[in-house]
């Protein structure tokens, strides 16, 4: 399970002084300020350095402190703590689960789903309870449409995390074997199925699955090469029928401290270009894609076919849905 994010919170309650309301609003809504939960406040610019998913898990860190009556934290919430990611927008809420019987009431900064807590798998989260890896990336695989769902999954089954997958494929087939059928089990069957544990980030198993959509070769993820200078490389997307190589880049391979180790972007670029050019040397053709060209089919469509790459399907319009 995820550690704590690892910034500065303020908290109300902790304070020797009551807090200025007037200059709290204030700064909340200039930005230097963001409410995390109720009382419970963050630099904004501290905030806006973290991923979605590790801004979701400090909020759901700090509201599941203040309620008293155990919980049982799922969905979002528990894939915000087990380091889930998920493509596209996170909740504004903290997500927990809690019997039919009880109705799915939410307020405030809770939402409540009433699914049934009894047999649910679960281990504890303080004085609280949270859905197992397994268990959250099936509960997303049910909500939420069939890209997301996979990209849960697979984050879920990813074997480059530190400390290994989360979870297996198995285990979650075994869930929807053994649990009661619900609604959403068909989509999650289908997510699962397309499902694959080598995807590092969302933006990955985005890009396979539009890939395949497009009508383009199979493809292998996390290609290991090693060039003529002896340097090791790793390919995000491999096509081993057109000896075609595929780099997905995102902003923060320029600009995080996580990757940039002290380099200046200047300095990463040019030891990009110069990896590229040994990477060229040694396949039939080389694709470069921005993660968030994913989001715009057609430019995919037209980059890879661009670069040599053959698809056995037209271009798309842009009003047609390549992924559903």
């Amino acid at each position: 399970m995820t550690a704590s994010v690892g910034i500065a919170v303020l908290r109300r309650r902790e304070l020797h002084k009551p807090l200025d309301d007037r200059r709290a609003r204030r700064m909340l809504a200039d930005g230097t300020w963001v409410r995390v939960a109720p009382g419970a406040f963050v630099m904004g610019a501290d905030w806006r350095q973290l991923a979605p998913v590790a801004q979701h898990c400090l909020r759901v860190q700090e509201v599941m402190a203040r309620v008293r009556a155990p919980a049982l934290v799922s969905h979002f919430a528990a894939a915000a703590v087990w380091g889930i990611d998920v493509l596209g927008a996170w909740p504004t809420r903290v997500e927990v689960t809690v019997d039919r019987a009880t109705g799915g009431r939410s307020g405030g900064a809770i939402t409540r789903r009433a699914l049934g807590r009894d047999g649910r798998m679960s281990v504890p989260f303080g004085r609280h309870r949270i859905t197992t890896a397994a268990q959250t990336a099936l509960d997303i695989a049910r909500l939420l449409p069939f890209l997301r769902a996979v990209t849960a999954i697979d984050q879920a089954l990813w074997t480059g995390r530190a400390g290994g997958a989360l979870t297996t494929a198995a285990e979650i087939e075994a869930l929807l074997d053994d649990e009661r059928p619900v609604r959403g089990d068909a989509r999650a069957r289908r997510a699962l199925a397309s499902s694959a544990p080598l995807s590092a980030n969302v933006r990955e198993t985005h890009v396979r699955l539009l890939v395949a959509a497009l009508g383009f070769p199979p493809t292998r993820l996390q290609e290991r090469r090693v060039l003529r200078s002896g340097r090791l490389v790793y390919g995000d997307l491999y096509f081993p029928d057109a000896d075609h190589w595929l780099e997905i880049d995102g902003r923060g391979k320029y600009l995080s401290p996580e990757y940039t180790a002290g380099r200046t972007p200047a300095a990463i670029v040019i030891d990009e270009k110069n990896r590229e050019n040994e990477i060229r040397r040694e396949v039939r053709g080389f694709s470069r894609l921005e993660a968030t060209d994913a989001d715009r089919p057609q430019r995919v469509y037209d980059i890879l076919t661009a670069d040599g790459l053959r698809s056995i399907k037209p271009r798309p319009h842009s009003r047609d849905p390549v992924l559903r």
